[in-house]
């Protein structure tokens, strides 16, 4: 008997080439910032039609072009894929849009000095100013509580609801032995985030050599809301730079 044949979900609608630019700049942004390498993706929940979110299609970050990218619904099913390939873990992306309406991007990376905090009781804390957005906590998803022995990744729509909801209302969760999910209100905004949870883990792992068992003084909570206040807005500056580096390089 042949498989039934389900159809591709209908289109949210076309986005803007400024958009697509935008969308497949990120990717390139966060493989030159150290964030990914040749895994890791980035997405955007679609401005016009909420159920539905754009990501490239499988492929190294540094490599994205307009044309590598591909929209989904909120199931992470392809609506426009053809013959090309979608990234096992896009279940990480549906899900965290379909539990957080206030999301507007999704970067999943394996960033590594971000990886070991996944692995110890040591909490990650917002060591400065640009990494406030961390002062409210970091989450850990430990995928075998629910799962028991996989292969970490979180390739499936069970998985993902479990992900979302150890992320909760936070902007960044951890996943043991894995990488961490950034997820904000803008795509600027999340690449913001998740270039500098990178940063804030180089940071965290030097003064915990120095402090040699002494507390961190790192942000608490209140100082972490009103400084990232004010990155939400002069956080466009570093996007700006990026954007231009990456597509100097590129020559768009």
């Amino acid at each position: 008997m042949n498989p039934v044949s389900v159809p591709a979900p209908i289109s949210g609608g076309a986005l803007a080439p400024e958009l697509l630019a935008d969308l497949a700049a990120a990717s390139r942004i966060l493989a030159a910032q150290g964030v990914v390498d040749g895994f890791g993706h980035v997405s955007m929940r679609h401005p016009a039609a909420p159920n539905r979110y754009w990501m490239s299609r499988s492929l190294a970050p540094a490599l994205v072009t307009a044309d590598d990218l591909l929209e989904y619904d909120l199931d992470s099913q392809p609506c426009n894929a053809g013959d090309r390939k979608s990234f096992l873990e896009r279940y990480i992306h549906g899900e965290v849009y379909k539990a957080r309406p206030d999301v507007m991007a999704v970067v999943h990376s394996h960033s590594p000095s971000v990886v070991p905090f996944g692995l110890v009781r040591a909490k990650m804390q917002a060591m400065f100013h640009n990494a406030a957005f961390l002062a409210a906590g970091v989450p850990v998803f430990d995928i075998r509580d629910r799962f028991g022995a996989t292969d970490m990744l979180v390739g499936n729509t069970e998985k993902g609801e479990a992900l979302a909801e150890t992320l909760g209302t936070k902007d960044v969760v951890l996943m043991r032995a894995h990488g961490s999910v950034a997820c904000g209100p803008s795509l600027q905004t999340t690449v913001f985030r998740a270039v500098y949870t990178e940063v804030n883990a180089r940071i965290q792992h030097w003064a915990a050599a120095l402090a040699a068992g002494e507390p961190l003084a790192g942000l608490d909570e209140e100082e972490g809301v009103l400084a990232d206040s004010v990155n939400q807005g002069a956080g466009v500056r570093a996007w700006d730079l990026w954007r231009a580096q990456v597509r100097a390089q590129a020559g768009w």
